[in-house]
């Protein structure tokens, strides 16, 4: 599901009178949770559950994401975007960016920032390694499950 999709989707929540929304698609389920009381303001909570892929029934179409990572994986280990969100390299604006390409990382060690609802979540490397590509330009959206780098 798409940023703008959902932020329409929370818009539709804090504004009715309904206090949870769930949708189901192919991507996966978002769940949208309004909490709070009548005497303070409304807080939204939105976050998306991975859910198996059907397998696809028509024609030739074009690679998904988790397709493209199975073939970036073939020369190393991925790490994937746990969200959907904006991608950044730096943890501030203007910022020396985390990894550059031949930056040694350790797993758990800090590689990139997504942005999600106004929050920055620090995404960590899942494995021991080389950066040997960066596959996210700074600042562009991404998929949940969509490749951010190979580590080799």
């Amino acid at each position: 599901m798409d940023l703008r999709k959902l932020k329409t989707l929370i818009d539709l929540v804090s504004e009715s009178n309904i206090s949870e929304l769930e949708i189901t698609e192919a991507e996966g389920k978002v769940r949208i949770v309004k909490a709070g009381t009548a005497a303070a303001p409304a807080q939204m909570m939105a976050y998306a559950v991975p859910q198996a892929m059907p397998a696809p029934a028509e024609a030739p179409r074009a690679a998904t994401a988790t397709e493209a990572a199975a073939v970036v994986a073939e020369s190393g280990h991925v790490v994937s975007s746990p969200m959907v969100g904006t991608f950044y390299r730096a943890s501030s604006p203007g910022g020396k960016p985390l990894v550059e390409v031949g930056s040694s990382v350790k797993e758990g060690e800090p590689v990139c920032i997504i942005e999600a609802m106004k929050i920055m979540n620090e995404i960590e490397a899942t494995h021991t390694g080389t950066i040997s590509k960066v596959l996210v330009e700074n600042g562009q959206p991404v998929e949940f499950g969509q490749p951010l780098f190979v580590i080799e």
